[in-house]
């Protein structure tokens, strides 16, 4: 049985004073997030000072919106401000170079450990310090650095300020919103079939990274899920690696609903979360049971690997072209995201991760891919890898070529002469028109103790213009330069597959 959540109304998320004193974010899995906090404001009339110390590390500055949400106080900022540099070892070596403080030395001594004071003369902060200590001079902190009091000015955490302007006196919890870095989402899946069968049970989390430099305490959570066209922030943001502990999401009610926003899909937490700095938390979002799939086993013996793209640019002359020989078959895993097959709901891009129960009832690994974002409706068909006992194997049985005299070169579509074709040995009637004649055999073999179909595929790419003159099976043309044989295998069982194709500049 499936468990997807049911749209709830987005009004709530700032009606009420208690739900907007809450941080909200709406984290796009493109590396960056709109945050929305609150922002106590207690204007005289003219003008004001005004500061925000609850904002990230990579906040944009450009991006910050302040705004009194029920409309009535209009706020004018005059200046913004925006320090990211809160006080840290480092940076108090840099304020204070040049002077003379003191290094707190843990000192041994007849099995006891005496503090000791030492002065130091910082001459070079930076990643190497310099320190002068009695006239000598030190590659690095000679102990820990005991500093000076804070200036007024030092701020502890990346903080807004501003200098507002009011028509009134006015007090009023203001709305501060802003794109920052740091924060991202990507979605999961983990999919588990039977001992024997292709139905299986799906598991999707989001996981939520949060690496912003703020901790947001019981925030209203939204996942936007899309291709939303999004300008690099050049210079400022550039995200650490590692992660930080995983917190898993509660049971009971569902946890995330789903609706349509713009052209993009919006998933919405059904409760607040806290998402520390340096954390990563999931939730599960979709829970389905009973969809079906099918395997697929398909051996493309000319391409490296399943992405391998087949672009023509012919014409191909050359008798080694497309001649390649893998004995993989591909293992493919297909199934409809539909409601009548259990599921229905958008699926945003996100690695998903197939599971075998074993006779002993352990699940095992056997496979994963990444899927794209799938809109209701749609088929998905996965690479999982490559079947152990299935095996292919092609070659090139025939090859002729015609190509006209060098002295009047044919030209393509746009007017230019094709690539120079190999010349004829002297005497040799040519015909006036370019064409290849090309045969191949494919050999399949199943050693499984069950039945399969193979799909072998064939790309026709040595020119734009083809027609399969000879075959031993049916096939299907599947695009304009591709045809797919559906080869029925009985265990231990061996097929061959043959076809000649015939180019031709002319349209056959």
């Amino acid at each position: 049985m499936k468990k997807i959540l049911q749209v709830v109304n987005l009004s709530c998320l700032v009606a009420g004073s208690g739900i907007a004193a809450q941080p909200a974010l709406t984290i796009y899995n493109q590396n960056f997030a709109v945050v929305r906090d609150t922002v106590p404001l207690n204007l005289k009339a003219g003008v004001n000072q005004a500061s925000f110390a609850g904002a990230t590390v990579y906040l944009e500055p450009s991006s910050v919106v302040l705004r009194d949400l029920r409309g009535k106080e209009q706020l004018r900022i005059l200046e913004q401000d925006y320090r990211a540099d809160p006080v840290s070892q480092e940076m108090l070596l840099t304020l204070n170079e040049g002077k003379t403080i003191q290094f707190e030395v843990m000192n041994q001594a007849g099995g006891q450990t005496k503090r000791e004071l030492l002065a130091g003369k910082i001459i070079r902060s930076g990643p190497s310090p310099i320190i002068e200590v009695d006239g000598k001079l030190r590659f690095s902190l000679p102990g820990l650095p005991i500093f000076p009091a804070l200036a007024d000015d030092t701020i502890l955490k990346p903080t807004l300020f501003w200098v507002v302007e009011s028509e009134r006196s006015a007090k009023f919890d203001a709305e501060l919103s802003y794109i920052t870095g740091g924060l991202t989402w990507e979605a999961d899946y983990n999919l588990v079939l039977p001992e024997k069968g292709d139905t299986l049970d799906m598991v999707g989390w989001v996981t939520m990274d949060n690496r912003s430099g703020n901790s947001f305490k019981q925030a209203r959570i939204k996942l936007m899920a899309g291709d939303v066209n999004k300008m690099q922030n050049v210079g400022r943001f550039r995200r650490p690696g590692g992660y930080g502990g995983a917190s898993g999401g509660g049971g009971g009610a569902p946890p995330v609903a789903e609706k349509t926003f713009d052209e993009y899909h919006l998933y919405t937490l059904e409760r607040p979360t806290t998402l520390l700095d340096q954390e990563t938390k999931q939730v599960e979002f979709v829970q389905a049971a009973g969809v079906k799939s099918t395997a697929l086993y398909i051996y493309d013996g000319a391409a490296a690997d399943p992405d391998q793209s087949w672009v023509w640019q012919g014409p191909h002359y050359e008798p080694e072209y497309g001649t390649q020989s893998s004995k993989k078959v591909w293992v493919l895993r297909e199934f409809m995201n539909s409601a009548s097959n259990h599921l229905g709901l958008p699926l945003p891009k996100g690695r998903i991760r197939f599971y075998r129960r074993n006779t002993d009832g352990q699940m095992e690994f056997t496979g994963e891919n990444i899927i794209k974002h799938t809109p209701r409706d749609e088929l998905i068909r996965l690479y999982t890898g490559n079947a152990f006992d299935l095996v292919g194997e092609r070659k090139q049985t025939s090859f002729k070529v015609n190509t006209p005299p060098a002295a009047a070169p044919t030209l393509g579509p746009d007017g230019r002469p094709l690539p120079a074709a190999p010349e004829t040995a002297p005497g040799t009637i040519v015909d006036p028109e370019p064409w290849i004649d090309e045969s191949f055999e494919i050999k399949l073999r199943n050693h499984k103790q069950n039945p399969v179909e193979i799909r072998v595929v064939e790309h026709l790419c040595r020119w734009s213009n083809w027609a399969i003159t000879e075959k031993s099976a049916e096939f299907k043309k599947t695009d304009a330069e591709t045809i797919e044989f559906r080869v029925p295998l009985k265990p231990d069982e061996e097929q061959i597959v043959t076809y000649t194709v015939h180019y031709s500049w002319h349209p056959l």
